[in-house]
């Protein structure tokens, strides 16, 4: 990841001769507007309402009021997901603030530049449980890169500031800044721009060039190297650095569920999605490497399954802006802290010092990975009951919106089938949450992202599970003219529980019928609820209504779209390599990865 991977802190104006005084409510909207901040999704309440009196006189900063905080905090996720900026939510005290939690921890597992304003009651009634008190900093020390407890109101602007800088800088992430009230009513000077001191807060950006050449010359060797990419490639914003050391050395390319995007799915060097629900070709390229270029990724476990059993006889090259991740999980032969694009400019250069005039020598490499491609393509098994194939509808929506869209997912089923069956082209199209799996984030990380980026076509593609969690933004939708687009994939369930439910407890499917799709009851009725909230409607049951559909709600623009898609809830998302167990499966994905004719 990369120190500048957000947008980098505005350059404010010079400081003022003498400052002016203001609120500490005043100067928390002054201060957003003088960062850069254009849109805040939020939610009023008592100990934050100082601030909302003043923001309704900023002209350039909208406010989005949502209907629940965590809303809140997704879109603002959503929008710094899709546009590389930072998201701001606010949200009240005791639980305005606990609702924001989810969010900020789902930000902080995926590295999303976030920053959280919180109000506080007053300063004298802390530590007294006073009503709706809670420590949020304490709360949230755990998933943020710092939180901030502001008790004085001349303090605000440095507060603010530097949340900003650490939020956008290194490995982006999650800020929170607890404001008392008594700050917010107080009088204090505005001083802009204010000092920002954070000592102890260096992020490594430059790497070593020894380290840069060491992998040079491992790379130059390998026989059989593969580019392991995460989302922090992303969030660096270093996909052309990437295509060009790609090119330059002819690797073979993975792209984990968060990095979905970074390296084009057309490009022939490409094998797809590693991980659990991966491609075969990509999961057993990373198991038999001699060599992985690891770029912003974290071998997570949906990655490595059995961690001790990972590429047994690979090399490690490890590059991450966070030197807490370098060796964490696998150690690294060659470790390298700093910038992942200055990383990638420079270890390009460095390679085609190391190999010479030569050329690398992976044909043989390259045969058997083109092997696994033609013998385990990606497929699916059409249903039997006579509903959609969920596959072929998410398959659809990537087909007909094409890759200016921004696609959001929810998580389970629907998530695996998007990340798999929409051919993703461009860096910052592909949205959801990674590392936390946060069941309705789907629907406002779309919002978010439809106001960062609003010429842009913009689907949630939510389950019916997902879908129940956070639907009630459809309002904050409608009201505010974010016409987003959503696939309920319906299979009247919760389809990946129910999916390890049928493979590991003998298809017992304890309480995962979910009543909302199958049959003459709807519980909720999906085009009644969304009809409710003022959104246009459509229900299909049926393959030959299915692109009509999808290309009614792309030519929907002046209200959200929500389209109840009925699946079977028998699909099951392959290939699977079962939690806990090695990546050498070859046998496994034989049984369950067939090839399948280009009609399914």
């Amino acid at each position: 990841m990369t120190a500048d991977s957000v947008s980098a802190v505005p350059r404010p104006p010079a400081r003022q001769a003498s400052a002016p005084e203001m609120s500490g409510a005043e100067a928390v909207v002054r201060s957003l507007v003088l960062l850069g901040v254009t849109d805040v999704f939020g939610l009023p309440g008592g100990a934050i309402l100082p601030v909302y009196d003043p923001l309704m006189d900023a002209d350039d900063l909208r406010h989005i009021l949502v209907r629940h905080e965590q809303g809140a905090g997704h879109a603002a996720e959503g929008y710094a997901s899709a546009s590389g900026k930072v998201g701001v939510c606010i949200a009240t005290s005791g639980p305005g603030a606990t609702n924001l939690v989810t969010a900020i921890a789902d930000a902080y597992m995926d590295s999303v530049p976030l920053l959280a304003i919180t109000g506080q009651v007053f300063s004298t009634l802390m530590g007294t449980d006073a009503f709706q008190e809670a420590d949020i900093v304490g709360i949230t020390m755990p998933v943020t890169k710092h939180s901030f407890l502001v008790k004085d109101a001349a303090e605000i602007p440095g507060a603010l500031a530097a949340a900003y800088e650490i939020a956008s800088t290194g490995r982006p992430g999650p800020v929170l800044v607890d404001i008392t009230k008594d700050a917010q009513q107080a009088m204090a000077p505005f001083v802009w721009p204010p000092k920002v001191d954070l000592p102890g807060y260096r992020p490594v950006t430059k790497a070593h060039g020894k380290q840069i050449h060491a992998a040079a010359a491992l790379f130059a060797e390998a026989k059989k190297p593969v580019l392991y990419v995460g989302g922090g490639v992303i969030r660096g914003r270093a996909s052309a650095e990437l295509l060009q050391l790609a090119e330059t050395t002819g690797a073979p390319v993975v792209t984990t569920l968060m990095a979905r995007g970074a390296f084009p799915d057309s490009h022939p060097q490409h094998l797809g999605m590693p991980g659990m629900h991966g491609t075969v070709p990509a999961v057993l390229a990373l198991q038999e490497a001699d060599l992985l270029i690891s770029l912003g990724a974290r071998f997570d476990d949906r990655v490595t399954g059995k961690a001790a059993l990972f590429a047994p006889n690979a090399k490690v090259v490890h590059v991450d802006i966070d030197p807490a991740e370098i060796s964490k999980i696998r150690t690294a032969d060659v470790p390298i802290v700093g910038d992942v694009r200055d990383v990638l400019t420079d270890l390009d250069a460095a390679y085609r010092g190391a190999i010479g005039d030569g050329k690398p020598d992976t044909e043989e490499w390259w045969s058997y990975l083109d092997g696994l491609r033609n013998e385990f393509p990606l497929g699916y098994t059409p249903p039997t009951d006579g509903l959609l194939a969920p596959q072929h509808v998410i398959q659809r929506i990537g087909e007909l919106t094409g890759p200016e869209g921004v696609y959001a997912s929810g998580v389970g089923q629907h998530q695996m089938w998007s990340a798999q069956f929409i051919k993703y082209e461009r860096p910052n199209s592909w949205l959801n949450s990674g590392g936390a799996g946060t069941m309705g984030y789907a629907v406002p990380a779309a919002m978010g992202a439809k106001v960062a980026e609003p010429h842009r076509d913009v689907w949630a593609i939510d389950g019916d599970g997902c879908f129940q969690m956070t639907n009630q933004e459809l309002a904050t939708c409608t009201i505010n003219n974010i016409p987003i687009k959503v696939a309920i994939i319906n299979n009247s369930s919760l389809g990946m529980v129910r999916q390890w439910q049928t493979l590991f407890y003998d298809g017992r499917h304890s309480n995962t019928d979910l009543n909302t799709g199958h049959g003459t009851v709807r519980i909720p009725d999906f085009v009644k609820l969304a009809e409710a909230y003022g959104c246009l409607a459509i229900r299909v049951e049926r393959e030959d209504e299915v692109d009509a559909a999808i290309k009614l709600a792309l030519e929907t623009n002046d209200r959200p779209v929500v389209i109840d898609f009925v699946v079977s809830a028998d699909s099951m998302v392959w290939p699977m390599v079962p939690q806990g167990v090695s990546n050498s499966y070859v046998q496994y994905a034989r049984d369950h990865a067939p090839s399948f004719d280009e009609e399914d």
